[in-house]
């Protein structure tokens, strides 16, 4: 606060108080969706991940805004010739943010707990192959595999493998205490988490000193948040059709960037009719990809007929496969047994890509005789009675993660699709190293679950932001379901 004396106000008060308004050094994010709790290596949900990753929680390895794997808390490691044997070699005087130091024996706990009998970790497969952890000093721990995994570096920079310490881990769904340049203070259930700079943070340190997160689940409420200047940036803008009113205005900045969102119509495959693959592939040519993109994201996204992103150099374009062919579709449904046509649900989470796409291809699926009942679902909800309890027929769900065509060699997964072929196709590519056997094998990948046509592959989901323009240092793209911080400041 600025304290003046009369003889100041004038041109000099309104220079010092223009400085006072250049050095902002706080932010309000908005997000669509709300985190069901705060423990990153307990859930599927990646509103977990869009509030805490890098930003309170960080992992040995991470991810940087182009999708690379960086070191984390890790500042070094060493493989071994066989990929059995990782040593990784980590930074100096890290603190967790309740003042206790971050050792190998809490990356031991924290690696050692995703493995556990008991252990609700939802990517738990993606480090099957860790056979044993051992510490060999304070700074150094030693990962043995039994048998190799060429992804292991990707797979520890995911938020599922961020580090806690068994300390905090009792209240870590209502209390996150990790090591990142933010700390945790308060969540205000259906309204904000708030968090504040760590001024004990082993890295470099954040230029902001606070930062809020905004939960805002309604379209028009977030174009109205943005446009009276509530909130300083929205983080995946769930109005798109608002975005050319945002581009036209010199006080905000519209950032357009690609995710690692595969956007599908997830199918139940052990559930009849879905159990047929003709009935699914009546399915993929039921639907008009392009009229959902249109209708639902007013034009931002890139169908897709497989589930890889498109901007993955491994992609392969198998959206010919998939083309939108109702009269085909019909033929398939009679084929199948199905001449008449048959009911089904459809579970609608609350983003908008799946509450407008799930109209619309409602309508879509209509047209070939199958009537899909909506249902719309909260995230808790769509959790506890689709992604585990497997009680649906089809579904509308984004998949974030990145790189994640491993999940249809889990025939637990929701969507339950057991093909013996494919999952040994993933054993054997977890194990290869070399990078052009390893796109090939991708390749392959693809191509299977293609023509199994396991799932209604529709997009690949935007990333669209809106923020203020003098905002800095916000991600574009989306490699991994993240809003980070950490390098984020107000231009002067």
């Amino acid at each position: 606060m600025f304290h003046f004396r009369p003889l100041l106000l004038g041109v000099s008060a309104a220079a010092l108080l223009a400085g006072a308004a250049s050095a902002k050094d706080d932010i309000t994010i908005a997000i669509q969706l709300e985190p069901p709790h705060m423990d990153p290596t307990s859930a599927a949900a990646g509103a977990i991940d869009s509030v805490l990753y890098s930003n309170v929680f960080e992992g040995l390895t991470r991810f940087d805004s182009s999708g690379a794997v960086i070191p984390g808390l890790a500042k070094s490691w060493d493989i071994s010739d066989d990929g059995l044997n990782y040593i990784f070699i980590l930074h100096d005087n890290v603190k967790f943010h309740d003042g206790t130091t971050m050792e190998a024996d809490d990356v031991k706990f924290s690696l050692d707990r995703i493995a556990a009998e008991d252990s609700a970790n939802a990517q738990k497969a993606l480090y099957a192959a860790i056979k044993e952890v051992n510490v060999i000093d304070a700074a150094t721990v030693e990962i043995n595999l039994s048998e190799p995994n060429g992804n292991m570096l990707f797979n520890l920079a995911w938020g599922d493998a961020v580090i806690v310490a068994p300390e905090s881990i009792e209240g870590i769904k209502q209390t996150p205490i990790g090591t990142g340049a933010f700390k945790f203070d308060s969540w205000t259930q259906g309204d904000k988490v708030e968090l504040s700079r760590f001024d004990d943070y082993w890295g470099t340190p954040a230029i902001l000193s606070n930062a809020t997160f905004k939960f805002i689940s309604d379209p028009t409420a977030a174009f109205s948040a943005m446009m009276a200047e509530d909130i300083d940036v929205f983080s995946g803008f769930p109005a798109p059709e608002n975005l050319p009113q945002f581009e036209a205005d010199p006080r905000f900045q519209v950032l357009v960037g690609s995710t690692e969102g595969e956007t599908i119509l997830s199918t139940n495959n052990k559930m009849p009719p879905f159990d047929n693959v003709k009935v699914r592939q009546a399915l993929a040519h039921a639907i008009d990809r392009q009229s959902i993109i249109d209708g639902a994201m007013f034009g931002y996204g890139t169908p897709i007929g497989t589930h890889f992103a498109p901007h993955n150099p491994a992609y392969v374009d198998f959206t010919g496969m998939s083309n939108y062919d109702p009269e085909k579709a019909k033929a398939l449904l009679a084929e199948a047994g199905f001449a008449d046509g048959f009911e089904t649900t459809l579970f609608l989470p609350p983003p908008s890509y799946a509450r407008r796409g799930g109209e619309i291809i409602a309508a879509q699926l209509a047209q070939v005789g199958i009537k899909a009942e909506i249902t719309n679902v909260e995230w808790a909800q769509w959790l506890e009675s689709v992604f585990k309890g497997k009680n649906f027929g089809l579904t509308i769900v984004s998949h974030t993660e990145p790189m994640d065509i491993g999940i249809y060699a889990n025939p637990d997964y929701y969507f339950q699709y057991d093909n013996p072929a494919f999952q040994e196709l993933m054993t054997k590519l977890n194990s290869t190293t070399d990078p052009d056997m390893r796109t090939a094998m991708m390749g392959d990948a693809q191509k299977i679950i293609a023509e199994d046509y396991v799932n209604g592959y529709l997009f690949q989901l935007a990333a669209l932001s809106v923020a203020k323009s003098g905002l800095q240092g916000l991600w574009s793209n989306a490699p991994t379901q993240a809003n980070d911080l950490t390098a984020v400041s107000w231009s002067e």
